[in-house]
């Protein structure tokens, strides 16, 4: 089995063993916990983070991470050709007011990524590379409550050794639908901040605080830890410019991604009936 695999199993087989057993208020629905759940994961070593124990929507996570970058909010604005996973999450005016891509450019009065690149262009020994999509004022601790808000709610940035290291901090991941997609989305963030930087990929580390499997997943849970799939790593090579390409949101670049990764993604049939606990 892939790396990524192996280490996914690994943490499902222990939040099924080891995990507490709680009840969401939000969801109605029973969930097994763990708290404080790490991976580290090399990609350029051990291959790109996709799930092939199951089939993930592989152009769904990449249509995602372009609609991200190019700071829009409005799932209409090239996001529902692909997917309709934000669709539960619009208001009246169909805009996600949490969208993490407008989060990390327009909402905090500067562009984060923009100011990122610029940062380690300049200094690329910088520990201060850190990017906030959590807004305090406005989620959780008593605020107005929402349909949703960031999950993954930080990352931070760092070049070493001539590599482009990305550490994701998440408060919250669904392991059957939420992990999967995030490891795979945020990978190819670092790929692509790498690229235009000019500097190779480093380590992909991912951190949870509350790492959990619904009521309604254990069945799927229970599957997913009986599978094996003896698959390749991936190897995924970007087409060239594609931060900019991705903040002109191009539909070429999500075709060619797509291609590239597609060729070599072998997965295991879907599990069916998994759905979004919200």
């Amino acid at each position: 089995m892939t790396k990524f695999d192996q280490i996914y199993q690994r943490i499902l087989k222990d939040i099924m063993t080891n995990g507490i057993k709680e009840y969401s208020e939000r969801t109605k629905l029973e969930c097994t916990v763990l708290p404080g759940v790490h991976f580290s994961i090399d990609p350029e070593k051990d291959g790109f983070p996709l799930q092939t124990l199951r089939k993930i929507p592989l152009k769904s996570v990449i249509a995602e991470q372009i609609w991200f970058l190019s700071g829009a909010r409005k799932p209409e604005d090239f996001l529902r050709d692909y997917t309709k996973i934000w669709d539960a999450f619009t208001n009246p005016g169909d805009v996600v007011t949490v969208a993490y891509g407008y989060r990390w450019r327009k909402h905090f009065g500067r562009d984060q990524i923009g100011a990122l690149i610029k940062l380690l262009q300049k200094e690329p020994s910088s520990r201060q590379g850190v990017v906030v999509t959590w807004d305090p004022g406005q989620d959780g601790l008593g605020a107005a409550k929402k349909a949703n808000v960031p999950c993954p709610y930080t990352f931070t940035v760092n070049i070493i050794g001539g590599k482009l290291h990305l550490h994701n901090m998440v408060r919250s991941n669904d392991m059957m639908l939420g992990f999967p997609f995030d490891v795979a989305g945020f990978c190819l963030l670092q790929y692509i901040l790498a690229q235009k930087l000019g500097v190779g990929v480093g380590i992909y580390s991912h951190s949870i605080s509350n790492a959990h499997v619904y009521e309604n997943h254990y069945e799927g849970a229970r599957e997913i830890l009986k599978r094996e799939n003896d698959h390749p790593p991936i190897k995924l090579i970007l087409p060239k410019n594609s931060l900019a390409r991705a903040e002109k949101k191009d539909k070429k670049l999500l075709d060619e991604i797509f291609d590239i990764l597609n060729k070599q993604y072998h997965p295991l049939e879907n599990i069916g009936g998994l759905k979004i606990a919200k």
